[in-house]
């Protein structure tokens, strides 16, 4: 269990670690910086995000420091996800080569991302040829992303959704659908969020959630 008081930069790396392993512990998150070039890639992204809240010329400093760490964490993964997006905690890279984020867009709690997927700005153009930004996606809670598919545009990927691999979204997703294909459409309503090691974000799911990790042999601490 958590201290209700830490931080929320402190609850989301706890919550990144558990899509990893299942639980939480130092030891754990020591292990997967070392050894899991995904996870390390998030795991300084939370860094960054922890250091932009300080001030003074030392916080700075830190800031400088964590983003290069964060950038060789994101070359060695083969990743391209920019230390200031907004990212929920329990964010779980799947693979990881190839996927792209854009810095605009914004990603909720317990979300997994497979290789290859795009999540981007869609300009537009005008009849002159000019080019104005016209948003990203915003990804909410529990949502599945398959390789290679693509998000783009100012949309809303509803919670618990799952996008099949080579989807191509360029539209409102429901919460809880299932889309495929180019472009995407919905093939199933309603259907069960696919999250693995999914953190709980309040205390009585979390003990729930516990529980149920010894019921299923998990590790827990």
């Amino acid at each position: 269990m958590h201290d209700a008081h830490e931080s929320a930069d402190m609850t989301d790396f706890r919550a990144d670690t558990w899509r990893q392993f299942g639980r939480f512990s130092w030891p754990l998150a020591l292990r997967g910086f070392v050894l899991r070039r995904n996870y390390r890639a998030v795991a300084t992204l939370r860094l960054c995000h922890y250091a932009a809240t300080g001030k003074g010329i030392f916080a700075r400093a830190f800031l400088i420091f964590a983003r290069l760490l964060h950038r060789m964490a994101c070359h060695s993964a083969g990743i391209d996800l920019p230390w200031a997006t907004r990212v929920g905690g329990g964010l779980a890279l799947t693979h990881g080569w190839g996927l792209v984020v854009n810095e605009n867009a914004v990603i909720g709690r317990n979300v997994t991302m497979l290789h290859g997927a795009t999540l981007g700005q869609r300009d537009r153009l005008g009849a002159d040829g000019s080019r104005s930004p016209g948003g990203s996606p915003v990804i909410e809670d529990d949502v599945w992303i398959g390789p290679h598919a693509i998000v783009v545009g100012p949309i809303t990927v509803g919670r618990g959704s799952r996008i099949a691999g080579g989807a191509c979204v360029f539209e409102d997703v429901p919460p809880r659908s299932i889309v495929v294909g180019n472009p995407a459409r919905v093939v199933k309503s309603d259907c069960a969020p696919d999250v693995m090691n999914g953190y709980a974000f309040d205390e009585a799911s979390q003990a729930t959630a516990t529980a149920a990790g010894i019921e299923h042999g998990q590790p827990v601490h």
